[in-house]
């Protein structure tokens, strides 16, 4: 069957009306986010499975996960205590391009139909359905910046992309292969040229393959050459302008989004999918590619939009893929979204002291900059929270290779997974993490789960699924306030080497969190005769509640003071004897 086919196709279900808008969130640091790639989760419909590889190791193809196969496998997310599933762009993409197929969801054609690799609308509403039913949420990966490869720049004016070899006139051998599809950036925006030089803006042409869906966007308005910024590919990431008004490489095409028109038709077209399917919240794509001023026009907007509707708490975290902390935190002022990607946190952290045992203290440094670099204040009619309280933490992605790919230790991994789901803000695992899978770069970190066998006995799920439930019998542990009671410049073997410790607080009690990031050494909360000072009252017996059936204890002393030991790549989890929950 072909797309058009399919997507024409609509079966009749209860689900063919649009949904009740409902509400499902009472504090979004109650949350545990797992991210899918929807084509690769699980495949539960064998009938929406065309142009798929017939080998689940190529991939650089649709595999066949589709929304049915999140609704058959929601046990599983609940058995890992995922509380919102970040599903990939829901959009009809361009099929394919060079090769590769638009399984990732981001090569946008039409912004108003699903993408029927993975079912249609009525289907989308009975996940979400089902997920809520199951105390589950759903957030949706949404792209504003770019379309797919749905033009060229026609630089000869011949009516067909080429790709073009120009030599050198000056003697020096020099080479130059322009690609129409693509080319360089240029702020004038791209020229056509022919040998006898320049001949002014080049016209865009738009293709007609419906083969693979490389067609005329939807709605049709986005078909207006005025509607593209048209200056080429980002060739230089230190260049803002590039950065904002260049194609994204492989010949994403950047939306003007400076236009009061095309921010107008974008937030139609988001608010829709809101009213559409009944979601939670939106992960915003390539938020550093866009103007500040779309944000601050955007984000007010899809909040009036469901304040209108009755959809309470609605979240929008961006990604701005960069390690700049000062820069992915300016976007979570004056009412641009409520929060990012932790980015910064991913290197300085989750890298640096989890993978490659670098200092504890840069724990600290992170933490100090926060209340400088992103907004302290809750958005009007937005998620409810600062967005310094609702960070999105993680380890691993989509766009960045997994953790187990350049830290070959299950033990480390374990032990960043028990700082993820005990930190502040909130936690994200990206599926597959759970099976220890270890993938490279793109596209090789974008493993079908299926190659797991969903199995939950093994020690990371496991690791994992205890954690959650901490988290959710532990109210400090989502919502508490985070403070650091011992970080060390120290990693090589010394006594408190590679320490990090902290509590949570909330409502009167706290719990404290005890990880060693060594791979060697047994380490503890104490140095040169002086132990950690906790808040706890002396006497206060402390009982480790993980690792679960641990059952050790420690005393806070006279001074105020607990030292605890924890073995190489361990994490405890210390309470109160009073506060400890049965079971």
């Amino acid at each position: 069957m072909t797309l058009l086919a399919l997507l024409a196709c609509v079966e009749s279900s209860p689900y063919t009306e649009a949904p009740e808008i409902t509400n499902h969130v009472e504090d979004w640091r109650d949350e545990v986010i797992y991210q899918v790639l929807v084509d690769r989760f699980a495949n539960g419909d064998v009938n929406n499975d065309y142009n798929v590889a017939y080998d689940d190791a190529n991939l650089s193809k649709y595999l066949g996960g589709d929304y049915q196969g999140l609704i058959d496998k929601v046990d599983y997310l609940s058995a890992l205590g995922i509380t919102t599933l970040w599903i990939s762009p829901v959009v009809v993409n361009v099929e394919e391009d060079a090769g590769n197929g638009s399984y990732h969801g981001y090569w946008t054609q039409d912004f108003l139909n699903v993408n029927p690799h993975w079912g249609d609308l009525p289907k989308l509403r009975e996940m979400v359905q089902v997920m809520h039913d199951n105390d589950i949420k759903v957030v949706l990966d949404i792209v504003v910046n770019h379309v797919g490869q749905l033009f060229y720049y026609d630089i000869n004016r011949n009516g067909q992309a080429d790709i073009t070899t120009y030599y050198s006139t000056d003697g020096s051998d020099t080479v130059d292969i322009v690609t129409e599809w693509d080319p360089a950036y240029d702020p004038r925006g791209i020229q056509g040229w022919t040998s006898l030089g320049e001949s002014g803006p080049a016209p865009l042409g738009w293709v007609d393959m419906p083969e693979i869906n490389r067609v005329l966007p939807n709605p049709p308005e986005f078909a207006n050459p005025d509607w593209y910024n048209r200056r080429g590919r980002v060739t230089d990431w230190g260049d803002f302008d590039q950065v904002v008004h260049g194609d994204f490489p492989g010949g994403l095409k950047d939306l003007n989004t400076e236009r009061s028109d095309v921010r107008a038709a974008l937030i139609d077209a988001f608010s829709y999918w809101i009213d559409a399917a009944n979601l939670d919240g939106f992960r915003i794509d390539t938020l550093k590619h866009v103007e500040h001023e779309f944000w601050q026009e955007f984000c007010p907007a899809i909040r009036d939009h469901c304040s209108l509707i009755g959809k309470d708490k609605f979240l929008m975290f961006g990604e701005s893929f960069d390690g700049d902390d000062e820069l992915i935190g300016s976007y979570t002022f004056d009412q641009e979204v409520d929060s990012v990607v932790y980015f910064s946190q991913k290197y300085q952290v989750y890298d640096d002291v989890f993978k490659f045992n670098k200092p504890t203290t840069q724990v600290q440094t992170l933490l100090d900059a926060r209340p400088v670099n992103f907004g302290t204040v809750a958005h009007d009619r937005g998620a409810g929270l600062p967005p310094t309280d609702i960070l999105v933490n993680f380890m691993d992605n989509h766009d960045i290779p997994r953790f187990l790919f350049d830290k070959d230790s299950v033990p480390a991994l374990k032990s960043a997974l028990t700082y993820l789901l005990t930190q502040d803000g909130i936690p994200c695992l990206y599926y597959g993490t759970e099976q220890g899978f270890s993938g490279g770069n793109d596209p090789a970190n974008r493993e079908p789960l299926w190659l797991s066998g969903y199995d939950e006995s093994g020690d990371l799920f496991q690791h994992t699924a205890a954690l959650t439930a901490l988290r959710k019998a532990y109210a400090p542990l989502r919502r508490g306030d985070f403070s650091l009671k011992w970080t060390t410049e120290r990693v090589s073997g010394e006594e408190d080497a590679n320490i990090l410790a902290f509590e949570r607080s909330y409502d009167g009690e706290s719990v404290l969190v005890v990880i060693n990031t060594s791979d060697d050494n047994t380490s503890h909360t104490a140095y040169e005769g002086n132990g950690m000072p906790v808040s706890f009252a002396p006497g206060t017996e402390l009982v480790e509640v993980f690792p679960v059936g641990s059952g050790r204890t420690f005393t806070v002393d006279a001074d105020g003071k607990v030292t605890v030991d924890v073995g190489p790549r361990d994490g405890v989890i210390l309470v109160p004897a009073a506060n400890v929950v049965a079971g």
